[in-house]
């Protein structure tokens, strides 16, 4: 039979030191986590809510027994904190505690198991025991290039997030190299925080936060003030910044649903002219969230008349061509063929997308496909002298690779030729060495013959 005075900590009751050392680390302080620390972290930041955490742990019950240990698996474990991706308790206790750092946490069962237990290993309605060590923690990437971290400090309420186009209210902190330059409370349209000062990074940071967060944003100079910097903030270029964030308030967009044909044609105007305005000042990520808008509403859309049906072809060639021409100046060129490929499916001999298509295959050092689009270019307008300039860097550029190929497989070979011609000389002095051990065999055994032999 076994009692809570089983597991032992520093050679006493393991209950008893939680009630003499430990902390209460709930925020309802209703003892559900109790905390000790047995070493120290390395400095004072602790994880916030999504931050990625990675962290070593043994899990014992109250009688001693081993129930879980990363350890022996010799594999650390990840996972977002404060999401309720694992055990209440780790999301509380983890929270608590800074980089480096070992403690052990007390847990009652309805912060671990709750009454269910986990079979054959978690006795239903039993407290457990954690050593955690906390490895290592870092914010969440909104952005496949990690460009936008988010670290959230106070999370929101609902479920709710604002959509492209909403109206939201912030208040916003910018701080560069630990100098604030930034501190006000301004409202924009989720697409459009350019036209408010507002970096692209905060502006993309906003579908994912929910009303009352507060975050903190890290952002690249690409999300920030990127190459030309902020002279009214006294910001250089391509200076990393961080945004705190707090979302007050917000009013969500319509969605595509909810808007009937006509409603999606009168607003495709008004975001075309916002896409070409940011295109114009340079700024082609805010322009491409404008084009995006367009094919999104009318995409699937097909219109009940001649007139509605040649309306959604033409929005949709035009988003479609300006996509393609902001990922050339933004150097996306896979997104470059893609939108090209959509023009050329609605319009075959479309000029502008074969040459925006063979100027990114090109740039992919995809030399005979750009050619093919430059030739159909000039099938299309045989007095596109752009295009046969193209051609030209094409043939150059096909020849140049074959050269260069020739060179490749020329040193290839000679190389194969050296090896073979040095295994093949090997083999000869291997095979020598072997006649000459041989002959130097039969040698001694015959003298051997001669000496052992009867006298005459």
């Amino acid at each position: 039979m076994t009692t809570d005075q089983d597991l032992k900590m520093d050679g006493q009751p393991a209950t008893s030191v939680f009630a003499t050392k430990g902390t209460d680390v709930t925020p309802k302080k209703d003892k559900g986590v109790i905390k000790v620390v047995k070493r120290q972290g390395l400095d004072g930041e602790r994880p916030m809510i999504g931050d990625r955490v990675t962290v070593h742990y043994t899990g014992k019950l109250l009688s001693g027994k081993k129930f879980d240990c990363s350890r022996e698996r010799k594999e650390p474990f990840s996972f977002n904190v404060g999401k309720g991706q694992v055990l209440k308790a780790w999301d509380i206790g983890v929270m608590s505690m800074q980089r480096g750092e070992v403690c052990k946490l007390l847990c009652k069962p309805e912060y671990a198991y709750g009454s269910a237990g986990n079979p054959d290993k978690i006795p239903p309605s039993s407290s457990v025991v954690f050593e955690m060590e906390l490895l290592k923690f870092e914010g969440e990437a909104l952005t496949g290039d990690s460009g936008i971290i988010r670290r959230i400090k106070v999370k929101g309420d609902g479920y709710m997030n604002p959509n492209d186009g909403a109206s939201v209210e912030v208040h916003l902190e910018g701080k560069c190299d630990g100098r604030r330059f930034d501190c006000r409370d301004v409202s924009f349209i989720v697409g459009e925080a350019e036209d408010k000062g507002v970096p692209l990074g905060v502006d993309r940071a906003m579908d994912k936060m929910q009303k009352g967060e507060c975050c903190l944003l890290y952002l690249k100079p690409k999300y920030g003030f990127g190459s030309e910097g902020k002279p009214e903030f006294k910001i250089g270029p391509y200076k990393d910044i961080v945004y705190e964030v707090t979302l007050r308030s917000f009013q969500r967009a319509k969605e595509s649903w909810e808007m009937d044909l006509p409603e999606k044609l009168e607003l495709a105007a008004v975001v075309k002219q916002k896409g070409n305005q940011y295109f114009k000042a340079g700024l082609h990520h805010q322009a491409v969230a404008q084009y995006q808008r367009i094919v999104l509403w009318l995409e699937m859309e097909c219109g009940t008349g001649m007139e509605q049906q040649k309306r959604i072809q033409s929005y949709m060639l035009t988003a479609h061509l300006n996509l393609a021409l902001c990922f050339l100046r933004t150097k996306e060129y896979t997104q470059v063929v893609e939108n090209c490929n959509k023009v050329v499916e609605l319009d075959e001999h479309n000029e502008k997308a074969l040459y925006r298509r063979g100027e990114a295959r090109l740039l992919r050092n995809e030399f005979s496909l750009a050619m093919e689009d430059f030739q159909h270019v000039l099938q299309v307008n045989p007095s596109n002298r752009a295009a046969r300039a193209q051609i030209s860097i094409c043939q150059s550029k096909i020849k140049e690779h074959h050269e260069q190929d020739k060179k490749t497989y020329a040193n290839m070979f000679q190389k194969f030729a050296e090896r073979d011609a040095k295994v093949r000389k090997t083999k000869r002095r291997r095979d020598e060495c072997l006649r000459n051990g041989m002959n130097g065999e039969v040698g001694i055994k015959r003298r051997r013959r001669s000496q052992d032999g009867p006298s005459a």
